[in-house]
């Protein structure tokens, strides 16, 4: 009967295994939404695809080298042997191992996609991505899971915070690094020395919370896939729970301290971060092991994010450094403060095969030394290889895209569509135009103009009723109930735009993942009246009465003479050009 049992659990956990595959994979769709959700619209189709394109090249460079370097026949503790028993040997193959690995590789190639995002060459980034999945990680992950000489010593990773999300971290630190800065995010004084830090926030939030809420469903396979029993995958869940949860509160209580209001981007980061923290630990903790690290995440997250801008003056748009490269570290560390036996399925030792447990639960230094000594390590690793590949980039066709691909967008000039919004209008920031101008760049792209026709001549108007211009500003709820007041005293011709604008308030006091927004810009409509035969004092005290609630915020009422008036089609002008053909 015990033998029976012991087969069903084989391949109920079997099949469990390749479930936290797949939601591993569904991982890739939360990092497209949250990198996408926290950049600018007119960058928005190059992350998808290189979300995209980091999975499906790092497919094909695991298949040839990086499934044979991570679990082939361990090498004096440094590489696995490589071969293509995928292709000789595929009756044998173990499939279940090679799709697991395959999307712990992805992973960790598209973290550092968010942090190069806006500014990095489609092609060198593909380049980099065949490099860690074909090589970095499976050499390093090798030494972890592959039975190489970490795994050996005692170290334990069990998910990957050191593997994967510290090493996609680190990438992107010194990919971001090499790259340089997103054009007008720091001022410089004449020494080059950074005087300020401007905010680009992110075009659409409510992407960004999806693509949160993705990556934590997801974590549960990616905890949990290598769960051997039904204790040990609730202990897991758990923990993978509470860690995050509380990260995010405690980044909220932080942010609300600090500046005043709680932060949601900063929160949605601090979720990331908690999940990173406990991707180590996460089976070898409790819950109160698991409070500990997401506490200490949902304040990591907010230092890192603050020291890159302040400090290093290294611009990552996503967070992506402050979330895996220092959470992944803490996470790694976690293991050996925090472990404990009392954990369902616990299996951590050394060398002699003695049972080691965390500082905080008497077991000494000899784990922390060991995950100290594997993330030492790790990171070497990674941090020269990654360097040599990114400089080798840079030198033969280098990293960045020109500023004019910059400001104009990359799903423009790198992937030849307007905007990953087909059919929306997404102009520029005031901030992109004059960044244009002063580069001398051409936003409009240079299209030819197209040849018109001869124009009626200009016929001047045998009335001289002067004209007045009648711009008003307010809110948008507020339109409706202007243009039926405007209709009722025959005001038939208007223009109106949804703008962004503030007065003397300046908005509300704004933070972006800790950089203060200088004034914020409210949504309003702007409508546009020119009128001669209804009296402008009337359109003036008609919109009043339209507006008013006594409250901030009821808008403007700008009057402007009006020196002439030319309906292009007739060539009437003046008085006549403001009628109707059966008024004229």
């Amino acid at each position: 009967m015990q033998e029976i049992l012991s087969a069903v659990d084989a391949e109920l956990f079997g099949v469990w295994f390749l479930i936290g595959a797949a939601l591993v994979f569904w991982m890739q769709a939360g990092f497209a939404m949250v990198e996408t959700g926290f950049t600018r619209a007119k960058n928005s189709g190059n992350i998808i695809m290189k979300n995209l394109m980091d999975f499906c090249i790092g497919t094909v460079m695991f298949i040839l080298i990086g499934f044979g370097l991570l679990l082939g026949e361990d090498l004096v503790g440094f590489i696995g042997k490589p071969g293509f028993d995928i292709f000789t040997a595929y009756e044998n193959f173990n499939f279940s191992g090679f799709v697991f690995n395959l999307v712990f590789c992805a992973t960790a190639a598209t973290i550092v996609s968010g942090a190069m995002a806006e500014r990095t060459k489609f092609l060198s980034y593909c380049i980099y991505s065949a490099v860690i999945s074909a090589l970095i990680y499976p050499i390093e992950a090798h030494w972890i899971w592959g039975g190489g000489w970490l795994s050996q010593i005692g170290f334990h990773d069990f998910a990957g915070s050191c593997a994967i999300h510290m090493v996609g971290g680190i990438s992107a630190l010194i990919g971001a690094k090499l790259l340089g800065p997103r054009i007008g995010k720091f001022d410089y004084d004449e020494k080059g020395k950074v005087t300020k830090v401007h905010a680009f926030p992110g075009h659409n939030l409510p992407i960004g919370a999806l693509g949160v809420f993705i990556l934590w469903l997801g974590w549960y396979g990616f905890n949990g896939a290598a769960a051997t029993s039904i204790e040990q995958l609730g202990s897991i869940f758990l923990t993978t729970t509470v860690a995050p949860a509380v990260a995010t509160v405690v980044c909220m209580i932080f942010t609300w301290i600090k500046y005043g209001k709680p932060d949601v981007t900063m929160c949605l980061n601090a979720s990331l971060a908690g999940l990173v923290a406990i991707t180590a630990p996460c089976d070898v903790t409790d819950c109160f092991g698991a409070i500990i690290i997401g506490t200490v995440a949902g304040l990591l997250v907010v230092f890192g994010v603050w020291f890159l801008d302040y400090v290093l003056h290294i611009d990552d748009p996503v967070g992506a450094v402050a979330v895996h490269c220092f959470n992944g570290i803490w996470g790694t560390i976690a293991v050996g403060l925090f472990a404990t036996p009392t954990a369902p399925g616990y299996a951590i030792a050394n060398a002699q095969g003695e049972q080691l447990k965390g500082l905080f639960y008497g077991g000494g230094f000899e784990l922390l030394g060991l995950q100290l000594l594997g993330f030492a390590s790790v990171a070497a690793w990674t941090a020269i290889t990654i360097t040599i590949t990114f400089l080798v980039i840079k030198a033969i066709i280098g990293l960045r895209v020109t500023a004019k691909e910059e400001i104009i967008g990359l799903d423009k000039l790198e992937h030849g569509i307007d905007s990953g919004y087909a059919g929306f209008s997404l102009g520029y920031s005031a901030e992109e135009v004059a960044e244009a101008n002063e580069a001398g760049i051409d936003l409009a792209g240079g299209k030819d103009t197209v040849p018109v026709l001869v124009a009626p001549d200009t016929v001047p108007s045998k009335t001289n009723i002067s004209a007045h211009k009648v711009v008003i500003v307010t809110r948008q709820s507020k339109f409706d109930q202007l243009k039926v007041a405007m209709n009722s005293i025959g005001v038939t011709g208007m223009t109106v735009v949804n703008v962004m604008g503030c007065g003397m308030q300046k908005g509300a006091s704004e933070y972006y993942r800790g950089v203060p927004i200088e004034m914020t810009l409210l949504p309003k409509v702007k409508i546009e009246i020119v009128v001669a035969k209804v009296p402008v004092e009337k359109v003036v005290e008609t919109a009043k009465k339209a507006l008013y609630t006594g409250h901030i915020g009821d808008g403007k009422i700008f009057v402007y003479p009006v020196e002439n008036v030319v309906k292009v089609r007739t060539g009437e002008s003046g008085y006549d050009a403001l009628q109707n053909e059966d008024e004229a």
